[in-house]
């Protein structure tokens, strides 16, 4: 196709928009597959990110890195000379905002858990997967964290934008090798003081952190403007709305609210999981929770993918076997065997999980979502993404619905919904093009073709080619 750029120069330049084009070194432009100074998506389903029902037969027209229009095909004239691509059949969603993520990948070893920073495979996996924009829900390394959004920024990685966390705010509880432990409120603030001055813009509170560490958490970060989420137990749901934390991780599946034998500031595992499983799908007192923390103005992470049970499901879910390198394959797939119709408290609680997580939504509630690729080895990133909307879909959103949570809904809670989170005119081109309908069949969302990320379209099954047998090693 002849491309025009002196036209398209012309015509953006009387729009009053400067043309730039993103510097990447060689080792990323191998998987770019479009990088024009301006790209029309042609006749295309379009799922805008709202939850409004999708529209068909959609143009869409980017440039300089922003969606310049978006509306029916019939009424947009497409400037010639653009890049076009023919979205007949295809679906385009907003990039998604995933906000529990991590760079590390974890596998049992022993009595602990090994956690290991994937610095190479996890940035790519994401981007491949449609995730545009991370939260990293919790740092191992979060001076690579950093780093690794720094280089991706210049254009030497392959990867979404990241909101970085800093280290676990924890008291000594679990026996997990990597996790930060702090010393009471005045070293838990010391913790967010360091981090802060060095980049990290959110903080996560850990399942021993006493509510005088969170108390303390939430007023230095409020102070600068920061959040503060939580995987909590010795605080309760409702102890964390009251103290003003921004999230809560994981749904309601780490709630001790429950538990009749809760004291203050301890935390009983075995109890709070029995608690839930006893609790009723309807109960009100979960039901007023929802309301209380709706209130309060808390945030719910969902996470389906790292609790998805393993009888009659994927081994991993999202299909990312072939990620994985063979001895962690080998371990994983040993532990989903042991498991197989053993399980049976963990579909109950589950099935528990996306109903209450479809309440808090139906009641008005902030539901972002993530996939935390952390636990037994299972959860892989970008495939996970995938797999998260599909689960949400299973537990009765439509897909709309679904993409929204994973979109928009992130985009409000990072502040950035006025520039991504939904496709719209002026917002940045981070677009996903699926090859499918997602009405029609939703485990289409895996059939990921292009990510544009800054108007710039990154070849999605080409970086998941390239990191296949790395997870677990780098």
């Amino acid at each position: 196709m002849k491309k025009t750029w002196s036209f398209i120069t012309l015509v953006l330049l009387g729009m009053g928009i400067k043309c730039f084009a993103q510097p990447f070194t060689p080792e990323v432009t191998a998987y770019i597959k479009v990088n024009a100074p301006a790209v029309a998506i042609t006749n295309v389903k379009l799922i805008d990110g709202t939850g409004n029902p999708a529209k068909t037969g959609q143009t869409i027209i980017i440039s300089n890195g922003k969606i310049q229009q978006v509306g029916d095909a019939k009424s947009i004239t497409v400037p010639a000379g653009i890049t076009i691509i023919d979205g007949t059949g295809k679906t385009v969603i907003p990039g998604l905002v995933m906000l529990h993520e991590h760079m590390y990948y974890t596998m049992p070893a022993g009595t602990f858990f090994n956690i290991a920073e994937m610095p190479y495979s996890f940035p790519r996996l994401y981007l491949a997967g449609g995730a545009t924009t991370i939260r990293t829900t919790g740092s191992i390394e979060p001076q690579t964290d950093l780093a690794i959004k720094r280089m991706i920024g210049e254009g030497k990685l392959i990867g979404p934008d990241m909101d970085v966390t800093a280290p676990y705010i924890e008291e000594q509880g679990y026996d997990i090798p990597a996790l930060n432990v702090v010393k009471g409120p005045e070293d838990a603030v010391a913790t967010v003081k360091f981090w802060a001055d060095r980049g990290c813009t959110s903080f996560k509170m850990y399942v021993h952190a006493t509510k005088a560490d969170m108390a303390a958490v939430v007023k230095e970060a409020h102070k600068r403007h920061l959040k503060v989420t939580g995987h909590i137990g010795a605080v309760t749901y409702h102890e964390a709305a009251e103290i003003g934390i921004d999230d809560l991780e994981h749904g309601f599946l780490v709630s001790s609210d429950f538990d009749s034998l809760k004291t203050e500031d301890k935390v009983n595992d075995n109890e709070e999981r029995q608690s839930l499983i006893k609790l009723d799908v309807n109960s009100p007192k979960m039901k007023s929770l929802q309301q209380y923390m709706i209130g309060k103005h808390v945030a719910l992470t969902s996470t389906l993918t790292v609790f998805e049970p393993s009888t009659g499901r994927e081994m991993v879910p999202g299909g990312g076997e072939a990620a994985l390198t063979p001895q962690a394959k080998d371990l994983v797939e040993k532990r989903w065997q042991a498991s197989q119709n053993r399980d049976q408290a963990t579909v109950t609680l589950f099935r528990k999980e996306q109903a209450w997580e479809k309440q808090f939504y139906d009641m008005g509630g902030l539901l972002v979502a993530g996939t935390d690729p952390t636990g037994a080895g299972r959860v892989v990133s970008g495939y996970s993404n995938h797999r998260e909307i599909e689960l949400l879909v299973e537990g009765g959103f439509t897909p709309e619905q679904a993409i929204k949570i994973c979109t928009l809904n992130g985009a409000i809670y990072l502040g950035r919904a006025r520039e991504i989170g939904t496709i719209a005119a002026n917002k940045k081109a981070d677009l996903v093009l699926i090859d499918g309908d997602l009405d029609a069949d939703i485990k289409n969302i895996r059939k990921t073709e292009l990510i544009f990320k800054n108007g710039v379209g990154f070849d999605s099954q080409k970086i998941f080619e390239s990191v296949k047998g790395h997870v677990g090693m780098n």
